[in-house]
């Protein structure tokens, strides 16, 4: 018998874990984004939001810096930046 072996999806919603992200984050740039919703299907936390072409955003208290929203984007409107040093 193995243990449990599936967990919730977007469990960090209970915990706030932006923290974990230690190498990039991703910027949205707002310019070319046609609302395809692929960024949003993908993240594995659930953390970005928007209605209409050009209004997606990350909430970075939970965003781990995966980078998967940069890496399905079709327009490629989302880029990973550098993560800031943290104080």
């Amino acid at each position: 018998m193995f243990g449990p072996l599936i967990v919730k999806p977007g469990s960090s919603r209970n915990n706030k874990t932006g923290s974990w992200r230690i190498e990039s984050r991703p910027k949205f740039l707002q310019k070319n984004c046609i609302a395809c919703n692929m960024c949003l299907l993908i993240c594995p936390e659930a953390c970005i939001d928007g209605l209409e072409k050009n209004t997606y955003h990350c909430d970075f208290d939970y965003c781990k810096g995966c980078g998967n929203c940069a890496a399905i984007c079709p327009k490629k409107d989302i880029i990973m930046i550098k993560e800031e040093a943290k104080e």
